[in-house]
């Protein structure tokens, strides 16, 4: 077993990579991995941001694939969650004091791992509140990053039984009142297949749940109100045509049509006003492409194929 990454029996650690802690803002522990191709030349490296509650190793097989293709993979596990260092003692909530502090763990990593360790150039390929981290740290990475690939953004609140703004207001409320690190929810989240929103494929499920059940310590539970205040503050701030129009990274917007968690319409609108953005559905497929079926997956990996330069496909404009 890896000292810092961890393996079940069908989710094996990718060979040929190197993992570590990184000291994060405010001193907070940060794991990361970076994995090389077996490539001789390298095209380039993705930057593979996740969503909240994941862990590297749910990644594994996602980033066996990119590294086929002849690309690095660096990636790191969000404060508060997985490998990396919790902010609550005693508590399983998931949980962040600032939005700025993903940002600066993410501006902490390129500076310190990306930029001196892994290959040039440099993409980022970030799912849900990680491509929420990339939607707001954009207009900074201009000059590090150079083409951006989003699935499912977490631009906006689906699937709840009451309203976005209601929810903003309540979570807003209890940070001030100082119960930021409390949840709205009791229990733990479900790991059961026939009730889980994510993913239509069972293989996958089964897997990323044995991984949770072997090591429990990489899982959390339901986000703190201050974590939504936070990210829906987030979200409203990077859906402005202001903060958009100072994007200029080439950007990929990939939307399954069947994710109640972000709303459709959500991700047509923000394409709308995105001028640096072209979207593309993914029709049918559920919140987590990268561990859907293999007929929703595969059309992912191939319009990733088509984007990133470097890849197998021919290099794509976004005004083709």
């Amino acid at each position: 077993m890896d000292s810092i990454l961890y393996a079940t029996a069908d989710n094996p650690i990718p060979e040929n990579h190197f993992a570590g802690f990184l000291e994060g803002r405010g001193g907070v522990k940060i794991r990361y991995a970076v994995f090389r191709s077996k490539e001789r030349e390298a095209k380039g490296t993705v930057v593979l941001l996740q969503g909240r509650s994941e862990c590297i190793e749910k990644y594994f097989e996602t980033i066996e694939d990119l590294t086929a293709r002849g690309l690095w993979v660096a990636t790191f596990d969000w404060r508060g969650q997985a490998g990396s260092g919790r902010l609550i003692d005693g508590s399983r909530a998931g949980h962040v004091a600032r939005f700025a502090d993903y940002e600066a763990d993410l501006s902490l990593f390129l500076e310190k791992i990306v930029l001196p360790d892994a290959r040039l150039p440099f993409f980022l390929v970030a799912h849900s509140t990680g491509a929420l981290v990339a939607l707001s740290q954009a207009p900074e990475l201009e000059n590090r990053i150079e083409r951006m690939v989003l699935t499912a953004p977490f631009i906006a609140l689906g699937g709840q039984s009451m309203s976005q703004s209601k929810i903003a207001v309540i979570a807003r409320l209890a940070s001030l009142a100082g119960f930021g690190k409390r949840t709205f929810r009791k229990g733990e989240p479900s790991f059961d297949f026939a009730r889980n929103v994510v993913s239509s494929d069972t293989r996958r499920f089964a897997r990323n749940a044995a991984i949770y059940a072997e090591h429990p310590a990489l899982s959390i539970g339901w986000p703190s109100a201050r974590w939504l205040n936070e990210t829906l503050g987030a979200m409203r701030r990077v859906t402005h045509q202001d903060h958009l129009t100072r994007i200029r990274i080439p950007t990929l917007l990939l939307c399954p049509t069947a994710d109640v968690l972000v709303p459709r319409k959500a991700v047509g609108d923000l394409a709308r006003i995105f001028r640096a953005a072209r979207l593309i559905e993914i029709d049918g497929a559920r919140h987590e492409l990268f561990q859907e079926a293999d007929r929703y997956r595969a059309q992912a990996l191939a319009a990733i194929d088509a984007f990133i330069p470097g890849s197998d496909a021919e290099e794509t404009s976004l005004g083709a």
